[in-house]
């Protein structure tokens, strides 16, 4: 029976959220919890970090923000329990480290490691003497480079290695090996100077990042390969500074993964049925488009045409409160489409700062019609100690 339970945990971990019947080609990847915001700051905001202020997890969302970062080097580490009312040893856990080198450059480096619980492969009283447990998990390790190109603008360039260990080893049927693959991310971020509005100052903030730019991932002998989850995501900020001790930023962001739509098998015969040799060539066709070819194809490749492409973007709504640097509040709300996943969330974050030490947590309510997202009611954690001194904004 646990072994049932967890095939379909894996089924939901792979899809990250539960596909419904009627949704219309919604587009899947492997290694999705890649998509899954793995900070705190971040999920309090609706899933959103690339124009926000950076900060010690700006890793996933946009690593050009270190270049901007205050602090001259920190350590940050999050844990977010995940299907948590089915078991209590899924999460997905990260760990960064960044070194501001100089006034225009910085150095990341980063961990994220999904663990997907332990399974014990006992089915009878005999094995249950010898169990057979295995704990299914994946990770990425990340390295990045940032760069202030001018006083407002920086780019980086991040390196990522993918592992996905979700083969279950079963006595008697060989070794099982894990899937491997690797990405690239290119970024950029804007954050103006200070203005002096009539009454009260202002900041912009701006940024981009394309992630995940890389092969296919194969997860079996036999050659099915899956893409990786390629995303293009911008967004904007702004600040509004109302005196020394209280700013309110509201922001908005959009991504769209770079992937291609799933393709409709063709009714050749007219009899209203697909044969399953249609199927399969419809299936042969969507492999044969190459990972890098996608990021471009994956821009008109709908069949709906544009109002379709409209619903592969999804987007988010966060605004955070600072009070002195040292307590923060946030609320977001994240948007995608009932055609393409129903992801509709809306969060909860606070923020709180003493010294060197920042604590993040972040609360989760699902908004979809269709169902609860893996994450409802999830409290997410996060953890930064800042050292070294500090650089100005």
């Amino acid at each position: 029976m646990r072994r049932i339970i967890f095939l379909g945990v894996v089924l939901m971990a792979l899809t990250q959220f539960e596909i419904q019947a009627q949704q219309e080609r919604a587009i899947t990847t492997g290694v999705p919890f890649l998509r899954i915001a793995a900070d705190a700051r971040a999920a309090g905001l609706g899933d959103q970090g690339v124009a926000t202020t950076a900060d010690e997890f700006s890793q996933q969302w946009n690593p050009a923000k270190f270049a901007f970062i205050t602090s001259k080097q920190g350590v940050g580490v999050n844990y977010t329990p995940y299907l948590n009312k089915i078991a209590n040893d899924i999460f997905l856990g990260s760990l960064s480290y960044h070194n501001r080198l100089n006034e225009r450059s910085a150095f990341a480096a980063s961990l994220r490691y999904f663990s997907l619980g332990e399974i014990d492969f006992a089915q009878t009283a005999d094995e249950a003497l010898n169990p057979n447990v295995q704990n299914p998990n994946e990770l990425t390790i990340d390295v990045s480079y940032s760069l202030k190109l001018s006083e407002t603008f920086s780019m980086a360039v991040a390196g990522r290695y993918l592992r996905s260990d979700l083969r279950l080893q079963q006595a008697g049927t060989g070794d099982a090996s894990a899937a491997g693959s690797f990405g690239v991310d290119i970024a950029g971020f804007y954050q103006s100077e200070e203005i002096a509005y009539e009454k009260f100052n202002g900041r912009w903030r701006a940024g981009f990042n394309i992630s995940n730019i890389g092969p296919k991932i194969r997860y079996d002998d036999a050659g099915e390969e899956s893409f990786i989850p390629t995303n293009f995501q911008a967004g904007v900020g702004f600040d509004f500074i109302l005196d020394q001790y209280n700013r309110i930023t509201p922001s908005i962001e959009f991504s769209k993964l770079l992937v291609p739509t799933p393709i409709e098998p063709v009714d050749s015969n007219g009899n209203d049925q697909i044969d399953p040799e249609e199927r399969f060539a419809a299936i042969e066709e969507y492999n044969d488009i190459s990972a890098f070819g996608a990021i471009f194809s994956s821009w008109g490749d709908a069949p709906d045409g544009f109002s379709e492409e409209l619903d592969e973007i999804t987007w988010s709504l966060g605004a955070e409160y600072s009070y002195k640097e040292a307590f923060q509040l946030r609320a977001g709300y994240f948007n995608e489409s009932e055609r393409k996943g129903s992801r509709k969330f809306a969060t909860l974050g606070l923020g709180f700062a003493f010294n060197a030490v920042a604590i993040d947590a972040s609360y989760l309510f699902s908004t979809a019609p269709s169902g609860q997202s893996p994450l409802e009611g999830t409290l997410r954690f996060g953890l930064t100690f800042n050292f070294g001194g500090n650089y100005g904004k």
